[in-house]
Formats: C-alpha cells, structure tokens, sequence
C-alpha cells in the first residue's frame, strides 16, 4: 500500500519526474511538435481562439510530459492590464519611452514595460495564481528587460524621485545621468522579481505546493552588448529564485565582434562566452541552470545558415561539463510548421528532412547527456572579471567615448579564446562566495566598461591576490564613468577612478602607470591600454597575451601558457571537439575511430573524423560504450520506451513528431536474422532502411517517425 501511494504522489505533484529537458511553447500539443523532451514549458496565459490556457496545459499533461510555465516579466500579450479590463484603467502608458518620446513596443498594445505596482499586482494576482491554481509548480519569469535607450516617461521619472530623493535627470546630459537612470533600471527588475518570486512562493505553499521559480534571461554579455539593462547575476541571491535559462541562441551569438582588427560574427566564441558567464554567475550559488539553444532563430534566414550555426552554438553549450539540464529548444511550432528558404533559392520550404532528423538525433543527445568531472583541454584557471555594471554604461556615448561592439569585455576574452584558451568569466558580485575564485590563479579586469557596487569588491580581491592569485588590470581610467557618483567618489571617498582605490587596498602605488607589483604571496600587473585597443587593430593584443603568458606560467607557477587552435572535451561516450580560426596553426583536429559522427544524420560510423578551422563536431565514441554486451540504441532521432531484452531479441518503442525521419545506431550482439518495425496499429512499417556494420557491430535503422510509438524489434 505504502508504494501504491507514492506512486500516487509522484503521478499528482510530479515530484518523481524528471526535468533534465524541456521546450517552450505557445501550441498545445499537435503531433508535429511532439519533440520528447522531458517537459513542455507553456507560455501564456492569454486565452486562444482554439483552446484556453488550462487547456493547453491539459493536452501535454495528456502526453506524459510533466509541465512548467513561463510568461514575460518585461512584456507579454497582456491585454486585459493594458486596455483597462483587468482593473478600468488603460495601462499602456507603462511602457518604455525613448529620448524621442517613443514607445518601445514588442507587438501590438504590447509596451516594453516599466514595472510598476499594478504590473506586479496584476502579474501576482492575475497570471501567477491563474498557473498555480491550474495545478503548475514550476515557473519561469522571461527576460526582465530594460532598454538602455529608454528612460524618458512618466511613470520612470516618477521611480527615479523615489529611488534617488531628488528630480529625475535625462540621461543624454551625461554620464553619470546615464549610469543613474540604469543602475534604477536594474533596481525596478529586481524588485519586480522579488515579489512576485515572493508571491509565488508564499501562494504556492498556502496550497501545499512546492513552487520552483526560474528566470529566463539572456546572458550578461548579450544584454550588455545588446544595450539592455537587467538584473542578472544579483537573482542568484534572492529567496524566492531557484535558478535561471541561459537564453543563449544563433541570434544572440552572431552577435558582431572585433578580433585582431576585423569585426565579423563569430558565434562559437561568442556562445561560449555567453553560457560561461551564466555558469559564472550561479555556480558558486548552487542554483539550477538549463542551457537553451535554437535550431533556428528570430530573424529570417536558410536552412543552411540555421544548421551552421546550431552546431556551433550547440558545441559551446556542451563544452561545459556540469552543466547536465538543457531547452532543447523555444517554439518548436515555428521550427517545424513554418516555412524558411533554402540556401542561394527564393523557395520557402518546411524544415528538410535532413535537419529536423539531425534536431532529434541532438534532443536525444541532450536526454542522455551526464554531467562529468572532465575538463576542456587547455589552460583552463585563468579568469576575466565582470559586473552587471557592464549594463550601465552602454547608452549614449559621452565625452566622444565609444566602446564599439562591446569590445572593452572581447579585448579581454578574444584574444584568450582564440588561442585555445578556455577562459572563464568571474562574476563580481559573487565574489563573497569562496569558490568563485576558488580554480582561478591569473584574473584579468578593468574598469573601462563596468565600475565597483562596493569597496568590499576589492577587499575579496585583495586578499585572493595576497594568498598567490595573479591580478592584471588593463585600463587608461579615462572614460566618461569613472567620476560618477558613487561610494569611490562620495562621503569620505575621494578618488578620481575606483581602481585608485583597488590600488590603495592592494598596497601598491602606480603613480598612473603600467608595472608588475608583489603583493603577499601573488601578483598585480597594471596595463594602461583599454582592452578594446587589443582587438580594433591587427595585432593589438601581442603585449596583452605576453603579459598573460608571464602571469601564468612565472607568476602562477602553473607551468608554459600552451597556445593551441582547439577545444575539446570527453564526455561520457562523447567526443566534443570545435576547431578555431584566425589562429596561427591551421591544422585540422583528428579524432581517431571508430565514432558515430552525430552531427551526420545518417550517424555514420568512422574510422577517425576530420575537423578543420571554423568547424565543430559531435561524435558517440564506440570505445567508450558502457557495458558492450549490452544491446542499447546508441543514438537515435527518436526517444526510446519499452526496452525488452531476452537472449535472442531487443526491442523498443521509439517515440517523435510525425513528419520527421528517424535514424538511429542500435549495438547489437551479432547481425540481426530478422527486424519487424510496426506502427501502433500493428501494421508493418514501409520505407525502412537496414544496415549491418560488422566493425562496430552496429545496425543503423531508418524509418518515418510518429509520436504514438513505433516499435521495433531484432532478433539474432
């Protein structure tokens, strides 16, 4: 009786489901979309013209998937708040207003908002009590945005006289006007989450409930380059937040940079240093994480331009080791059902066979993916520093001052990354927990693009420095932020620059310029150049990487700073390998066989696999199989149920959205005599495809996939 009723329990409140996938959606359930991820997030609440939001939420509970919620915290299709049904008022003039007097729309009657009382009023009572009282304990808040270039209405004038005690000032007058107006951005946004995390929180438990709230949120280094304002990293400390979705996709990483002088996009490096900087600013929190990717994106593009990209953004997010709790995807309505062009054609057509089978075949991956103790080869303890500071500073240029792309933070990064340096970023603010600097020995910094939140900021560094850390500070301390009004400046502070004051608590004195300075047991490096300069001109960073080489390799007695044009990291039975260009060595990176190429999706077996320069690869080690004598389905585009094994037989029940092809690698003891596939009618399957190969004593199987269960068994 007693397992009887836990079963119960798991079955009511979902407690025993797992949660390791999932996927954002608009859509009930339609067999098109029916991807088999772990659980189906439903967006909105907002009533449709075929079904109501409980009704959505019923039909993927319908389909064994467990279900969380999410809903825009800056925006969303809000219309009973905005047009006055919710409580007689009209609340669009809650939106975001620019220099010029405009609103900053997301969609119709659909404002970027200022979050004022009755927003998180209405959130709380209107849209987190509607989910909860539908039974959902799992909550996502999505994107708490704030654009740099608003801050002109009414209802933020108002906050600004409240939060500061004095009038509103524009912040096109200056910079320190500029760095006011977004440090209260950043304050609206984690207030609203606060209570409405809060309210969440308290409701769920007078229903008995266990509610988890998360924030989806792009990356610090996206919103900062992006010019937007957002809470980030300082969440990670708040009560009534349990973790966070790195929204990390193609449109976010073909975001432009400069490396040696050029700026084009590169997305692998800068999607790694996207999911990098939000491991760095919950790991040391324990908070959760899931890493999302896109197989798509929001701008209109090809086929081949989406697959491209995916693998790249796809490899930078696995390249991170601990991290085991994906999005496989948003909207996969608008990635099946919706048509894009192909490749040099003005024809539009839905996703290619090829590629929603290769989706699949990486959805399964994900399902499978553990977590490992293993490391990116490479020089993987050398750290850049950043604050959510980056974010104050992006809008307007002041005194002539620019930081074009963002490059004052890929001055520091860049040029490590490309050398085959697997940097870490090191969020400042949570510098109090120990393990933040715990695997760091060289830190690079600079106060160009971000200023301190308190003196204690340089207190942990300080004293990390003195026990044998190595600092290397790059800065001229000349932009247009460095006096604004602040604790550096202010009360019994009279610094000019915030790094005077780094200085002074290090001991050492610069008299203003560069030097390398003992301190205890470590290091302090001074660079008087802003690290832009190390990437807007060809050869820029060859004084920046010497002095990370010195700081490595002397400094932190961890031995030569190798330079190498690869990442790669083993990972379970996966091998990971990205091959980086605009490096010296242009050799290709060789993984010897025999592996399943996974990126293929036809999951060929090779006898080594072949990776040049700008290229990325997933590949199954056949040597690493886990238990051999084993039959297992190695990969597959289609999840698998029902496995059943006797001595002679396996079969399974493989599971995906109809209108995609299934492929699949099955390890079996000896070549199959015989292989039924049928559908769940019973009927047998046509257009099946069979292949025995002997050397890995393998058999692909290809057939069309459905998501009421094919189910295939081999006998031998």
């Amino acid at each position: 009786m007693k397992k009887y009723l836990i079963v119960l329990l798991c079955v009511a409140t979902n407690l025993c489901a797992q949660q390791k996938t999932a996927f954002q959606t608009g859509s009930p359930w339609i067999p098109q979309i029916d991807v088999r991820s772990d659980m189906a997030i439903v967006y909105g609440v907002t009533e449709r013209s075929t079904s109501t939001f409980e009704q959505r939420v019923q039909s993927w509970r319908d389909h064994g998937y467990t279900v969380a919620f999410m809903t825009g915290i800056a925006w969303g299709s809000y219309p009973d708040y905005f047009l006055g049904k919710w409580d007689g008022i009209n609340h669009l003039g809650v939106g975001q207003v620019t220099q010029k007097g405009d609103t900053i729309w997301h969609g119709k009657n659909m404002p970027y908002i200022v979050p004022v009382a009755s927003f998180i009023e209405y959130m709380k009572t209107a849209v987190v009590k509607r989910v909860l009282d539908a039974g959902i304990t799992t909550v996502f808040l999505e994107e708490p945005e704030f654009w740099a270039r608003a801050g002109y209405s009414a209802p933020f004038k108002e906050e600004w006289q409240k939060f500061y005690g004095f009038p509103w000032r524009p912040q096109d007058a200056s910079a320190e006007n500029t760095y006011l107006a977004n440090k209260l951005k950043y304050h609206l946004y984690y207030e609203a989450i606060r209570q409405v995390s809060d309210y969440a929180k308290a409701y769920g438990k007078s229903k008995g409930l266990d509610v988890k709230v998360y924030i989806a949120t792009h990356s610090l280094v996206n919103y900062s380059s992006w010019q937007i304002v957002s809470p980030e990293a300082s969440l990670a400390s708040l009560p009534g937040i349990d973790g966070y979705i790195a929204q990390v996709w193609t449109g976010t990483a073909r975001e432009p940079t400069y490396f040696d002088g050029t700026k084009k996009e590169r997305v692998f490096e800068n999607a790694f240093l996207e999911y990098g900087s939000v491991l760095s600013m919950t790991a040391p929190t324990g908070r959760q994480v899931y890493f999302l990717t896109d197989p798509i994106e929001d701008r209109a593009k090809d086929w081949a331009d989406y697959k491209k990209n995916y693998q790249a953004t796809f490899t930078a997010k696995i390249l991170y080791p601990s991290i085991d709790h994906y999005e496989v995807m948003p909207w996969p309505e608008r990635i099946y059902t919706h048509p894009y062009k192909l490749a040099n054609s003005d024809s539009a057509v839905l996703i290619p066979r090829y590629y929603s089978t290769q989706i699949q075949v990486m959805i399964n991956v994900l399902n499978a993916m553990p977590r490992s103790e293993n490391v990116v080869n490479g020089a993987g303890s050398i750290g850049v520093l950043m604050s959510n500071s980056l974010m104050f500073q992006r809008f307007p240029t002041h005194n002539g001052y620019d930081d074009p792309q963002f490059s004052n933070f890929y001055g520091q990064t860049l040029p490590l990354v490309k050398r085959g340096i697997p940097v870490q970023t090191v969020h400042m603010e949570n510098l109090a927990y120990p393990a933040t600097l715990d695997k760091i020995k060289v830190l690079v910094m600079s106060y160009s693009n971000m200023k301190p939140d308190s003196s204690v900021v340089h207190r942990y560094l300080a004293n990390w420095v003195r026990k044998g850390g190595v600092l290397v500070y790059c800065g001229k301390d000349e932009d247009p932020y460095q006096p604004v009004m602040e604790w550096w400046d202010t009360k019994e502070n009279h610094f000019k620059a915030p790094s005077q004051h780094l200085f002074r608590t290090l001991g050492i004195d610069t008299d203003g310029g560069r030097g390398r300075y003992k301190v205890g047991k470590g290091f302090v490096y001074v660079i008087r150049q802003d690290p832009k300069e190390f990437v807007l001109q060809p050869g820029g960073d060859s004084g920046y990487v010497r002095t990370i080489q010195q700081a490595y390799g002397e400094d932190a007695k961890t031995g030569p700073l190798l330079f190498k044009n690869n990442f790669y990291l083993e990972r379970g039975p996966y091998d990971i390998v990205a091959v980086l260009d605009e490096n010296p060595d242009s050799r290709p990176y060789v993984v010897d066989g025999p592996v399943i190429d996974l990126f293929d999706p036809q999951l060929p077996v090779l006898p080594k696999k072949t990776v040049a320069p700008g290229e990325q690869t997933l590949l199954y080690d056949l040597k690493r199989v886990g238990d051999k004598g084993r039959p297992q389905v190695l990969a597959s585009a289609s999840r698998v149920y029902s496995e059943e094994r006797t001595g002679n037989s396996y079969s399974f029940v493989a599971k995906s959205p109809v209108n995609t092809r299934n492929s699949a690698r099955v390890l079996l003891p000896s070549s199959p005599v015989s292989v039924t596939v049928t559908g769940a009618d019973g009927q047998a399957l046509s257009n099946v495809d069979l292949s025995w190969d002997a050397g890995s004593h393998t058999e692909y199987l290809g057939f069309d996939n459905s998501p009421d269960g094919v189910r295939v068994t081999f006998s031998w």
